[in-house]
C-alpha cells in the first residue's frame, strides 16, 4: 500500500470549509464573505494541483 499523504487530506479539508463558508454567507447575504470564501477555494484548491504536479514531476507519487 502506498504512503499516505497528509498534505492533501488538509488541503481537502481547507477546501471543504471554503465550500461550506460560501454556503453560510449566502444564507447570511453577505457578498464579502462570498467572495472572500472564493478566492480561499481557488486559492486552496490551486496549491494542493501544484504541490501534486511537483510531488509527481520528483517521483514521489
Amino acid at each position: 500500500m502506498k504512503e499516505f499523504k497528509w498534505i492533501f487530506l488538509v488541503y481537502s479539508i481547507l477546501a471543504a470549509t471554503c465550500l461550506m463558508a460560501v454556503g453560510v454567507f449566502i444564507g447570511e447575504k453577505s457578498i464579502i464573505g462570498i467572495i472572500v470564501s472564493i478566492i480561499g477555494l481557488f486559492i486552496i484548491m490551486g496549491l494542493g494541483f501544484s504541490t501534486k504536479k511537483k510531488m509527481r514531476e520528483r517521483g514521489e507519487l
